[in-house]
């Protein structure tokens, strides 16, 4: 009885162990199974907004002293950093374990939210230095136009990988054309023409990773630049900006002024800057310092060797984005990553370019550093897309396609996969195969027959 019981409770142990091991094993595969992209991505997100955490309080605490005269609300804009970075950290962390084709599916709900969001704002919103781009009150205030950026290229990316032909003419690009046109003039309305031109880049971006003909696309391009050029012209305060950016000092103390004191901040910064929070010209020359010009308050105090550790981090994010979007396993994700990583790297580049004199003031702020809790959200439930597929998440197409286009041979950088290319090479053998074997027969067949006939 008693060496029954025995072996009874071995053979329990027996059991349970394997157990145990498959569930270490199965948690080592996922761990080996995550990219190196995927590393580099989450490392380069996570030091730019540990950065940017830091930029903000700097930024930002000296001139709430100097607004209220005390100490108490220096954190302000810090502390709703913090609350907002955590609540986006959460949604990052969901979207990149989500299904891919849920979110797939869910894109028209959140472009047809976005677009409805966009009208709401114009009768509804709350106007802050003469635009109109927030809707809500208090604690809750969101910015349509983020969430609208993300949203144009999740349709965009569904689009063009249902049917890849749709790249090889105007005509099937239109659908996509004509949606980001409405969104733009809604944008534009608030007026916002820096967020405009970060979705245009984007859009264009999405199109170059989908095929579109270079006829094709500089037809569109020639029609933004002409569009863009109209509206610089009919607004005075977009021609001061556009005047002030191609002569400097014109006009020193007006319309070039705030781009006149991102050069001064950059310029006293030196190599290695005054010193975190040491920094004047956020206190007295640069204004909206904490979110648009917080490039020029790292310039100012972490110096060159600051403004090289933030340019080097979003080409780290780059270059892991496009890789990732290169090693997609289809075509949705493929354009999915590529427009969402040009999305953040445009933005980057809009606002850097700006604060250093290469380009017009826009307004355009800095992703993941500046202060901003709608770009914050938006930009990384955009980086948990990414995410997504780095893990190795995918959405098939509906429809297959089989075409040239549907290869997607420039985010593929000119070549066919590996994969593809083994498959069509077992095709032309076995093909080969079968014909050479028929032909064989025949022949074979032939003389036989003639010999017969002879007989």
């Amino acid at each position: 009885m008693s060496a029954g019981s025995i072996s009874f409770g071995r053979g329990k142990a027996a059991k349970k162990k394997p157990r145990k091991t498959a569930k270490k094993t199965a948690k080592r595969r996922s761990r080996a199974r995550v990219s190196p992209e995927y590393n580099m991505l989450l490392t380069a997100t996570l030091c730019l907004l540990a950065l940017g955490a830091v930029m903000v309080f700097s930024a930002s605490s000296t001139t709430k002293v100097l607004q209220e005269g005390g100490l108490s609300s220096s954190a302000y804009y810090l502390k709703r950093t913090l609350i907002f970075g955590a609540m986006a950290l959460v949604i990052m962390h969901v979207t990149a374990r989500m299904g891919l084709a849920k979110i797939r599916e869910l894109t028209p709900l959140l472009l047809g939210g976005s677009i409805f969001l966009l009208i709401a704002v114009l009768g509804a919103g709350t106007e802050v230095n003469g635009a109109t781009r927030w809707i809500g009150g208090g604690f809750l205030q969101i910015q349509p136009s983020e969430l609208t950026k993300v949203a144009l290229i999740l349709y965009g990316a569904n689009l063009l990988a249902q049917k890849p032909k749709r790249a090889q003419s105007l005509e099937g690009v239109m659908p996509f054309l004509l949606v980001t046109a409405a969104s733009c003039l809604l944008i534009m309305l608030q007026p916002d023409m820096g967020t405009t031109m970060v979705i245009c880049f984007s859009v264009a971006a999405t199109l170059i990773a989908a095929g579109v003909r270079p006829v094709d696309l500089g037809k569109i391009v020639l029609v933004i630049g002409g569009l863009a050029l109209l509206m610089a012209v009919v607004e005075p305060y977009r021609m001061a900006r556009l005047t002030a950016f191609l002569h400097p000092t014109a006009d020193p103390s007006g319309a070039g002024f705030q781009a006149a004191q991102a050069k001064v901040a950059l310029g006293s910064g030196g190599i290695f800057g005054v010193g975190i929070g040491n920094g004047i010209s956020k206190a007295f020359y640069l204004p909206e310092a904490h979110t648009d010009m917080i490039t020029a308050v790292i310039g100012e105090e972490l110096g060159m060797a600051g403004i090289t550790a933030v340019v080097g981090l979003f080409g780290l994010f780059g270059y892991a984005g496009l890789k990732t979007a290169q090693k997609a396993k289809d075509n949705y994700s493929k354009l999915l990553v590529a427009g969402l990583t040009s999305l953040v790297l445009v933005q980057a580049t809009i606002n850097l370019f700006a604060v250093m004199g290469l380009a017009p003031l826009t307004g355009v702020p800095l992703p993941f550093v500046s202060y901003g809790n709608s770009s914050l959200m938006a930009t990384l439930f955009a980086v948990g897309l990414i995410l997504n597929v780095a893990r190795g998440g995918s959405a098939k197409a509906a429809r297959a396609s089989t075409t040239g286009a549907g290869k997607l041979r420039v985010v593929q950088g000119g070549r066919t996969p590996a994969s593809q290319r083994s498959r069509s090479s077992g095709a032309r053998k076995a093909k080969g195969g079968r014909s050479g074997g028929g032909n064989g027969g025949a022949r074979r067949a032939r003389p036989g027959g003639r010999r017969r006939a002879s007989g």
